[in-house]
């Protein structure tokens, strides 16, 4: 659990929910879940990655619940309030986002999926299952990829090759404690999952996050973020898709967004954000919510009234 608090103000502070609730994953594990916004308006799922928790969203959920949406957020397993699982794999985070969709959507209710990083790692690896086909009317995936991240990333300065995988392999799977939020620790932050002017309350909101992730699910998930491979998960999301990252990304660089884009079966379109690193929602948060707002206008065209959700 969080021993580090999150930010207590501003658009990073995250919201109360209406509602909290618990999904079971088919493995029996437990899933924090919260809901925002009135229960009748068009649905958004918020899937976030690596590290991270639900107050990343913090920022797309303030902003979609104050324009009608009703909001799903939930911690991946061993993340947030999510407790820690032995299944540490693919299939488990397509089980996980099964279960949420089940638990908080009416039979045929239709919603926007926005997933970052290892969130959007989730909804690739879920695109086949039967919740994803009833549930998904479209999709954006933020600085994420589907395989050969270690190869890619550039966190270290050093040329592609042998030696620059093994070594952010042994930096990305590192079982060292992160420790306090310290000037030291926001500098490492910034540079390896920021871009380079994302302002000080960005980065510290989102270091919060990251040192509050148990080193354990740290190191757990980092082994699973070296093996991937959802090359065909890819060409089994069949709905429509948009794909964002930002340019200076060095976990998930540039090349992962434009493989997933030449190879998704309807993808609706890549942006390349200038200077922009890993943690798109948190740098722009308003170019990342008017892009989940888009897609819920295209592909959401009427809320759901109350009593049907009854």
């Amino acid at each position: 659990m969080s021993r580090v608090p999150t930010a207590t103000a501003g658009a990073y502070a995250p919201p109360v929910p209406v509602r909290e609730l618990t999904a079971v994953s088919a493995d029996g594990a437990r899933l924090h879940v919260e809901a925002h916004g009135p229960e009748g308006g068009r649905a958004v799922v918020l899937a976030h990655g690596w590290t991270c928790s639900t107050a990343f969203w913090a920022a797309q959920i303030r902003a979609l619940t104050a324009a009608g949406h009703r909001v799903v957020a939930y911690d991946q397993r061993g993340h947030g309030r999510s407790p820690a699982s032995p299944a540490c794999t693919t299939d488990a985070l397509a089980d996980d986002l099964e279960a949420v969709l089940h638990a908080t959507l009416a039979p045929g209710e239709r919603a926007v999926v926005a997933g970052h990083s290892m969130g959007g790692m989730t909804v690739l690896a879920a695109g086949a299952r039967p919740a994803v086909r009833e549930h998904v009317a479209a999709v954006l995936l933020c600085s994420t990829g589907a395989s050969g991240l270690v190869a890619a990333a550039t966190v270290l300065p050093l040329p592609a090759g042998p030696v620059r995988t093994w070594l952010t392999r042994r930096v990305l799977g590192s079982r060292a404690p992160l420790g306090p939020v310290t000037p030291a620790a926001l500098r490492v932050l910034k540079y390896g999952t920021m871009g380079p002017g994302s302002a000080p309350h960005m980065v510290e909101a989102c270091a919060r996050i990251v040192h509050a992730c148990p080193r354990g699910v740290r190191h757990a998930w980092s082994k699973v973020l070296d093996l991937l491979d959802l090359e065909h998960g890819i060409r089994e999301l069949t709905v429509p898709v948009e794909v964002v990252v930002g340019t200076a990304d060095r976990l998930t660089p540039p090349v992962h967004a434009r493989a997933l884009a030449a190879a998704l079966p309807e993808c609706l379109g890549l942006s390349e954000l200038p200077g922009i690193g890993h943690m798109t929602p948190m740098e722009v948060p308003d170019l990342v919510t008017a892009k989940i707002r888009t897609l819920a206008d295209t592909y959401l065209p009427t809320a759901v009234p109350a009593e049907e959700r009854a």
